[in-house]
């Protein structure tokens, strides 16, 4: 069984890649952005099974398919349950949100192994899809975060945060009233604890609330530059490969 992930946050791939392992699994390679899936496509052998991320680094994972005739199977790992309507379209095995429970995975993986050669078709359940889009699935997204101040704790709730950054090795929020406070996180930690459609990385150093979000203005090199209401210590630019999902975000 040939095996690829396709997934722009590496820490995220490298976790997936350590359970499928332990399924005894091993994927063949890791891939992090639409641009590089196409070029990978159009160069190699296809695999028997994909493991997907839906929002990659420059765009939606379902741009690869508009380019490039996929008949692998897919395996969707998401952040997102919005797409499940999209993602049955295709040759999808399951659709998994993150962060992945080992036991889904397994199931999943070992739904594809009962498939049968002459099944090229969708295999994934429509009555689950149909309940996935009436119910979303409850994430259990952070509702505030604990901060030290001096020898004291002090509770922010997600609502007071306009953004997340990261700076000199440091991981900040930084509230609505103007305080920035260090965070024992890094910004990749963060991914499965914001809520999606509240919060959006829009580079390597920037999580952005759209709550925040003052002005957008056009920046070097096909850039967006974001103004937040208080946050002012640095430019706050979404990164050029970013501005595309950036904008399918906000909408």
């Amino acid at each position: 069984m040939r095996v690829i992930i396709i997934e722009d946050e590496k820490p995220s791939a490298r976790r997936l890649e350590r359970m499928l392992s332990r399924l005894n699994v091993k994927a063949e390679t890791m891939l992090h952005s639409v641009e590089e899936a196409v070029d990978w496509f159009q160069q190699n052998d296809h695999p028997d099974l994909i493991f997907l991320d839906i929002q990659l680094s420059d765009g939606l994972s379902f741009e690869i398919f508009e380019i490039v005739e996929i008949n692998s199977a897919i395996i969707f790992t998401t952040a997102y349950d919005e797409y499940a309507l999209q993602a049955f379209k295709l040759n999808s095995i399951d659709y998994l949100l993150k962060p992945i429970d080992e036991e889904d995975l397994a199931k999943a993986v070992e739904k594809y192994k009962e498939r049968t050669p002459q099944q090229k078709s969708v295999t994934l359940d429509f009555e689950d899809i149909k309940k996935l889009l009436v119910n979303p699935i409850e994430r259990d997204y952070k509702k505030r975060f604990s901060v030290k101040v001096g020898q004291h704790l002090k509770l922010i709730n997600i609502e007071d945060i306009e953004c997340f950054y990261s700076e000199n090795k440091g991981t900040y929020l930084y509230t609505t009233e103007g305080r920035n406070y260090l965070l024992d996180l890094t910004l990749d930690q963060l991914e499965n604890d914001l809520e999606p459609h509240t919060f959006f990385r829009i580079n390597r150093k920037f999580y952005v609330n759209i709550n925040a979000i003052k002005d957008m203005v056009s920046y070097t090199n096909s850039r967006l530059q974001i103004k937040l209401k208080s946050y002012n210590e640095q430019d706050v630019i979404v990164a050029r490969e970013r501005v595309k999902a950036f904008k399918n975000w906000l909408e």
